[in-house]
């Protein structure tokens, strides 16, 4: 490889190359990842003939999600064989943290292989592949490192999980439950929403639970009191993803319904609503349980929105019991719903279960299930038709047809819903505007902006 012993600290640094897939857990990773390259004076790469090494940053949450993984890798292989030079891969994140210790010898093409709780190591790593040995490392890596320059960003409050469901290998991969230090979420909110973020959404693998590792009583309600104290300068809004039922404690949805920075936006996977497929999956909770916490959380928060996710096909589910999730969706009508086959995942307790689902009912169940949700989901977007609404300008499309606006308002999660469109007026990136909502198709709006607003 051209140039090996150059540092990245000259005038023209070496470039690295970020591919990332999966949710946006990674998306956050990835960018503490290229913060710290950054900051160690790489440059970055907007594709594989600029850069000099390439930094791929996996999921392996199912089946699907490796093999997408594996095969991105082997494509980036080809495509960095194929150019002058040869550039080293560095395969991230959940891949290396769930096969690690077989996937030298399987992808002989990755120059290194980095699990997820290995990140905050990257320069040494990419030093080492590209041949700057020498660099003294950074002694404190504990401060805000961000480079989001969106109007929303992604911000993780704990890693790992202890729940241990049944058809789920994220504890095998991330590890057990710890919430992250109160400080430093509130310093990279800070950091954030300096750097003109307007929207800040808070994630984790249960954020529901954030603090009980902690023996001061601190909770979420007490979190997110903190993080709107943050964002209330700035007018921004503070979003809460991946609750869990148990987690809906009356204090957590007073700060919900009382808190004006936080949205009214709650989403809670259930995955089934019978208790036996619940029990197996190692879930707690019943079709009544669930009925009355929905019950509770409409009565207590009038107009929110309310966002989950069903799992169809768990091994031993039957037509039954499928029909009454697909009951209990209609009969919930929520507003926006993420449906999944079940995937059997090497070393979970399902995928050794007796009953395994013939793949092609599953996927017949995954669709008809599907039909009711974007059934329902278009329903419920139609019903903003007519609001009087706050959006944020997340991009500007200009094309042959002219000039449109695109952002989101309170009940859309940025990477996970609709968009606003706006056909006319003048606004830029990160503005928040008012608009009348005036049309709807899918899970899209159509909005027009309200002069003098």
């Amino acid at each position: 490889m051209d140039s090996l012993s150059s540092s990245p600290t000259t005038a023209s640094p070496q470039r690295c190359l970020f591919v990332t897939l999966g949710c946006a857990k990674n998306e956050v990773d990835t960018d503490r990842m290229r913060s710290l390259l950054i900051d160690a004076g790489y440059g970055v790469a907007d594709d594989v003939d600029s850069a000099d090494v390439v930094l791929i940053n996996t999921c392996s949450f199912l089946a699907s999600a490796t093999s997408e993984s594996i095969d991105t890798t082997l494509d980036l292989a080809d495509e960095v064989s194929a150019g002058v030079r040869k550039k080293p891969i560095v395969m991230c994140g959940c891949v290396p943290s769930r096969y690690g210790d077989d996937l030298d010898e399987q992808l002989p093409e990755v120059a290194a292989f980095v699990k997820a709780d290995e990140e905050d190591g990257i320069v040494a790593v990419v030093d080492s592949v590209l041949g700057n040995a020498g660099r003294e490392a950074r002694a404190d890596l504990t401060g805000t490192l961000r480079t989001i320059e969106g109007t929303s960003a992604f911000v993780k409050i704990s890693e790992g999980c202890d729940r241990f469901c049944a058809f789920c290998a994220i504890p095998y991969i991330r590890g057990r439950y710890k919430s992250r230090e109160e400080q430093e979420i509130l310093d990279e909110v800070s950091s954030l929403m300096e750097g003109g973020v307007r929207e800040i959404v808070l994630i984790g693998q249960d954020t529901g639970i954030w603090g009980s590792d902690f023996s001061d009583g601190r909770n979420l309600a007490y979190l997110l009191r903190r993080v709107a104290e943050v964002v209330r300068p700035y007018d921004g809004w503070v979003r809460v993803l991946y609750l869990q039922p148990e987690g809906m404690t009356d204090e957590l949805v007073s700060v919900i319904r009382d808190v004006p920075e936080v949205l009214p936006y709650i989403d809670i996977p259930i995955q089934h609503c019978c208790e036996r497929v619940l029990k197996s999956m190692g879930r707690s909770g019943s079709e009544e349980q669930l009925r009355q916490l929905f019950a509770r959380l409409r009565s207590e928060i009038p107009g929110m929105v309310l966002r989950t996710t069903g799992l169809v096909g768990f091994p031993g589910e039957t037509e039954e019991e499928f029909e009454a999730l697909l009951d209990f969706f209609k009969e919930q009508e929520f507003d926006y719903m993420s449906v999944f086959p079940y995937s059997r995942e090497d070393g979970t307790k399902g995928a050794t279960m007796e009953g395994q689902v013939p793949e092609d009912v599953k996927m017949d169940r995954a669709q008809r299930l599907l039909d009711v949700a974007e059934e329902l989901g278009f329903s419920a977007t139609a019903k903003h038709v007519g609001e009087r609404v706050k959006v944020i300008i997340d991009g500007v499309d200009d094309s042959d047809d002219g000039v449109e606006l695109i952002g989101h308002t309170w009940f859309q999660a940025p990477d996970c819903d609709g968009a606003v469109h706006i056909e006319s007026g003048e606004a830029t990136v990160g503005d928040v505007v008012t608009v009348d909502l005036v049309d709807s198709f899918c899970y899209e709006l159509v909005g027009e902006i309200v002069d003098g607003e």
